[in-house]
């Protein structure tokens, strides 16, 4: 009975070759987005998994309040990790990590008798407590975890960071030198080394240095402050069948015991919570030592994978029942020969799991194909294994399982139920219900490929937004030059006025930090008449008499810092136009000769403003702008160095930069970035969302269309005597492509109506991601509309030409 059924079903795959194709093209490729799609889901929600105590560590995190506002952050302040493990009887370890934060890259250099000095840079650097290696697992292949961070100035490398410095040599006890503007010029010994991380982890650390040693062991080890300089990440390593909810219930008299004075005093709230370890990635919290996973993203994919795979299904369905004139005479045959209605649901089913099962194997190649595109776009290591994604594929056997049985359902049931008598006299013609399901079927395909256009033509308009807005400074020609070791720093006044002396360079600063990447310094100040109780936040940069002279920045009141004014210095401000806002100032001008303040050990601290700037973005634009100052330290040891060059040739200009350099300090290699560059880096993740979108609306609008395509043929077939008799009576072939075309082209025009309020709500909910957006202009839905019906009418006046242009002779002679 088997082999019987599927003997049917394959000369029926065989006989209708383009309904064939149609059908298990488009379930391959519905497959094969799942398929790409849940292993991204898969990397996503498996991260952390790996640890031995998994279920038992804790990220704690602190919630601000201020001023009745909420900001939930990963960071606490150094003591609070061993007041915690202090009180807590639940606790068993703690281990804080501090991010290099002042090093966007870090610089390695070792050097061996007889051989040219190494010397690289490195990014994703913590200085960490030895305790960490207790509670995250790290696979040590040199060197014992348990002490590894243990000495001052040690160090434990990632197997990579080993291979660069030493080769195939062991890199225990050994001496490297770590040039870091966060802790410091020091020579470090190798304690540990240790293997790639075997899951996704959100600690991708290439090398921990230790708190000891460095310019960081004061702020780390001898810091009494629990309120101020919350920068660390502190782990919890919880006792076994201790809970974590119970613990977070006696945070708040804890807070009370420990900060509750000193954070009253300064008008402030405060709470702890915790994360558990396998949750950080997706978390959303700021203050992360890496970025996160974003459930939006995840939940975006999701249902692009559900919604390509339910387009392919409809394909089906529309086509199958479309087709049914086709099966009726077997299906009144085999009933007359006493086929029950139960065989027949199974054969019209069998075939449809079959179609499901070959596009299966396509689609699984597909996949394999297609992963490195993937990955790229995605900017994800995918890394596939059989033991690692057994479960997964036995998901997708049973998916493609489903989708066979789901999208053949229909049509099983519409075919098995036909009356045989009807049949073989000719009566049998598509009912009502067949045909409306199959309009309603196409206008929910057109939906979502009409919401994906919508999404694309948005993310894409937001993303130029953010290339082409305007910041408030120069940042094109703008080269930034990292500064690590304590020679490079000294070399400054040195090197800017080399550079002066060069025609291709207009002027170069020096600072702290600069826009676009991350600045940790802020402190709580109030203006002269209030008190440390009314005090806000404002950010602070130490910067160069030349640095807001090169990025460009407008002068609102006041006067900038400069050679002239050198008393200027430390003692005296220069602040931004929000920051005139925030404190109460009246206008720019009136804020000059005013001061700012904050105590200091029962002592206030004042600095007088002596400039302010019009507001330019110093954080990309998720974010407002805030409250900035400017301190000018000449001799500061300065992290960056930006050099504005001049347009045309800036090749020319950077060999200039890299002759200086070398001239200057032939010992270190010459590393640099363009500020532009720099500060688009903040979008990678929506350009990729993007990317991914893009990908895969295209990819829904050819199932789409493919299934439009199938329709106007089986369409076309049934009316070509129709046609004919139009021809023969006078009628033209444009008007006979009109009459074709018509009531597809009503289903796409009610499919947009339908989409573009679902798309316009969904995308609005998208763009609250940033403080500064583009408007979603009822141009852009006229446009997507003239689109999809451009789209859709290419698809279908293929066989509206062919059959408008088709010989009535031919289609009439059977008459």
């Amino acid at each position: 009975m088997f082999q019987n059924y599927f003997k049917i079903a394959w000369r029926n795959l065989r006989k209708n070759k383009v309904f064939s194709f149609i059908n298990i093209f488009g379930l391959s490729v519905g497959l094969t987005c799942c398929m790409l799609i849940s292993l991204y889901l898969f990397n996503e929600f498996s991260y952390d998994s790996y640890h031995t105590n998994a279920d038992r560590v804790y990220l704690l995190g602190t919630n601000f309040i201020d001023e009745g506002k909420d900001s939930r952050a990963a960071n606490t302040a150094g003591p609070i990790a061993q007041m915690m493990q202090k009180d807590f009887p639940e606790v068993e370890a703690t281990a804080r990590v501090l991010k290099l934060f002042r090093d966007d890259k870090t610089l390695f250099q070792v050097k061996k008798e007889n051989q040219e000095p190494k010397s690289f840079y490195e990014q994703q650097g913590f200085l960490a407590d030895s305790s960490l290696f207790r509670i995250l697992t790290f696979n040590f292949t040199e060197g014992n975890p348990s002490s590894a961070l243990q000495q001052p100035l040690s160090v434990v490398l990632s197997q990579e960071i080993a291979e660069k410095l030493f080769g195939k040599e062991n890199a225990l006890n050994k001496t490297v030198r770590i040039s870091s503007s966060t802790n410091g010029d020091f020579d470090f010994k190798v304690t540990g080394v240790y293997k790639p991380f075997p899951a996704p982890t959100h600690f991708e650390a290439k090398f921990l240095l230790s708190f000891g040693g460095g310019n960081m062991n004061g702020f780390a080890n001898n810091n009494p402050s629990a309120v101020n300089n919350n920068m660390f990440n502190t782990y919890l390593l919880l006792k076994k069948n201790a809970d974590a909810k119970s613990l977070e219930s006696k945070f708040p008299v804890f807070i009370n015991k420990y900060l509750g004075e000193q954070l009253k005093s300064m008008g402030r709230e405060r709470n702890y919570f915790l994360t558990p370890v396998k949750d950080i990635h997706l978390s959303g919290i700021e203050g992360r030592i890496a970025p996160g996973g974003n459930k939006t993203t995840l939940y975006i994919l999701a249902s692009i994978a559900v919604l390509t795979l339910l387009i392919a299904c409809i394909n089906f369905m529309n086509l199958s029942t479309s087709a049914s004139s086709k099966r009726a005479a077997e299906v009144g045959v085999r009933k007359v020969l006493g086929a029950e209605k139960n065989s027949l649901l199974r054969q019209f089913l069998g075939e449809s799991v079959l179609m499901a099962f070959i596009a299966f194997f396509f689609a699984l190649a597909l996949t394999y194909i297609l992963l490195p595109l993937f990955q790229d776009v995605a900017g994800k290591n995918l890394k596939v294994s059989i033991s690692q994604h057994s479960g997964l594929l036995a998901g997708f056997l049973i998916l493609t399982l489903l989708t066979g049985l789901l999208a053949g359902s229909y049509p099983a049931f519409y075919l098995s139920s036909f009356k045989p008598v009807k049949v073989l006299k000719g009566r049998f013609t598509n009912s009502m219900s067949a045909v409306a399901l199959r309009k309603g079927l196409v206008v929910f395909q057109f939906v979502i490929s009409v919401a994906l256009i919508v999404a694309s033509f948005v993310i894409a308009r937001q993303m130029n937004f953010l290339r082409k807005q305007d910041l408030g400074f120069t940042k094109d020609q703008q080269v930034v030059i990292p500064l690590r070791t304590e020679n490079s720093k000294l070399l400054i006044p040195s090197f800017k006025s080399e550079l002066a002396s060069a025609s291709s360079i207009r002027s170069a600063g020096a600072s702290m930090s600069y826009p676009g990447i991350s600045h940790p310094q802020d402190w709580s100040m109030y203006k002269a008449g209030q008190t440390n109780a009314d005090s806000k936040k404002i950010y602070i940069n130490l910067v160069d008499d030349q640095l807001l002279q090169t990025l460009g920045v407008k002068l609102a009141a006041g006067r900038l810092f400069s050679k002239e004014f050198p008393a200027d210095t430390l003692s005296r401000f220069v602040i931004n136009e929000e920051a005139v806002k925030q404190f109460g100032f009246k206008s720019a001008k009136d804020a000059i000769g005013q001061w700012l303040a904050f105590d200091w050990d029962g002592e206030q601290i004042q600095f007088s403003i002596v400039g302010v700037v019009k507001n330019f973005h110093f954080k990309d634009l998720h974010e407002t702008i805030e409250p900035f100052a400017f301190r000018l330290y000449n001799n500061a040891d300065f992290n960056y160095l930006l050099a504005n060059v001049q347009g045309g040739n800036i090749d020319q200009s950077l060999a200039a930069i890299e002759k200086t350099w070398k001239k200057l300090n032939p010992s270190e290699p010459f590393e640099y970035s363009f500020l532009d560059l720099d500060f688009q880096k903040n979008y990678e993740a929506e350009t990729r969302q993007a990317s991914l979108i893009n990908y895969f609306t295209i990819i829904a609008i050819i199932i789409s269309c493919l299934g439009l395509f199938g329709l106007a043929a089986f369409t076309a077939e049934q009316r070509t005597k129709e046609i004919g008799i139009r021809k023969v009576l006078g009628a033209s072939v444009g008007g006979l492509i009109s009459l074709l075309s018509y009531d597809f082209l009503k289903l796409v025009v009610i499919a947009v109506l339908i989409a573009s309020p679902i798309a316009w709500y969904i995308m609005q909910q998208w763009l609250q991601n940033f403080a500064y957006r583009t408007d979603i202009s009822w141009l852009l839905f006229v446009g997507t509309a003239i689109l999809a019906v451009v789209i859709a009418f290419v698809t279908i006046s293929f066989q509206a030409i062919k059959v408008a242009l088709s010989n009535p002779v031919k289609s009439l002679r059977s008459e």
